[in-house]
């Protein structure tokens, strides 16, 4: 949860517990939030908001409103909203300040929704370590032709360290049915699975060697220089 929408939940919760005819005080931090029951903001995006980075962090409407969002949704955002698009925001609202904090954000002419449902690692993004068999469509290659992973049928792609897909060649083809072990990691943009096992049943997995950290400059005389003369 951003400092805004902390500091505005404990002013809410103050509220209604001064008052017999209030609302009941939000849930706390760590329930799970029903963001249909926050208020509701409409209006035309008239462009996107962005971090140093290039990522989006907000929208601007039309009418002035500012409304923020966090960075690790900026692939869902671009895809589902749009500077013209007319949208429909649920988050808190400032007091004194055309500001929204933002834990959902639909297209109102699509109804594609974008939900804040925590950080890259949180809720929704990672599977952890699961198992998973397809058949190759595509095999995925690094700059200087390397093959370093492949795409399923299904449009998942499987990652793994160039000299391991090299040792296990023949099931990295276009055609062949692959099974793998690793951790799956779902995006907007599409799943990926970094791969710890591979074989060509689940029950057949080998194990993947970690990439080796790559080696220093050597420490000796020849990297020291050459010798001093000898005194006198």
């Amino acid at each position: 949860m951003t400092p805004i929408m902390s500091a505005l939940v404990l002013a809410i919760a103050g509220i209604g517990t001064c008052s017999s005819n209030a609302q009941a005080p939000l849930s706390p931090p760590d329930a799970t939030w029903d963001s249909s029951q926050l208020p509701e903001t409409r209006g035309i995006v008239k462009q996107y908001t962005l971090t140093p980075r290039g990522d989006v962090d907000g929208l601007i409407l039309n009418d002035g409103t500012e409304v923020k969002l966090p960075p690790h949704l900026t692939a869902q955002i671009v895809f589902a909203i749009r500077p013209g698009d007319g949208v429909s925001v649920r988050g808190l609202r400032a007091r004194a300040l055309p500001l929204v904090d933002a834990t959902q954000i639909t297209n109102i002419a699509t109804g594609k929704s974008v939900i804040d449902n925590g950080p890259p690692d949180g809720p929704g993004r990672r599977g952890g370590e699961q198992t998973l068999s397809g058949r190759i469509t595509t095999v995925l290659h690094g700059k200087r032709g390397e093959v370093n992973g492949a795409v399923l049928e299904d449009g998942t792609e499987l990652r793994l360290p160039p000299p391991e897909a090299e040792r296990f060649g023949e099931p990295l083809r276009a055609g062949q049915t692959i099974s793998v072990r690793g951790d799956l990691l779902e995006t907007a943009l599409g799943k990926l699975v970094d791969v710890r096992a591979i074989g060509t049943s689940p029950d057949q997995l080998t194990e993947i060697e970690a990439p080796r950290p790559p080696r220093g400059p050597k420490a000796g005389p020849d990297r020291l220089g050459p010798p001093p003369p000898p005194r006198g």
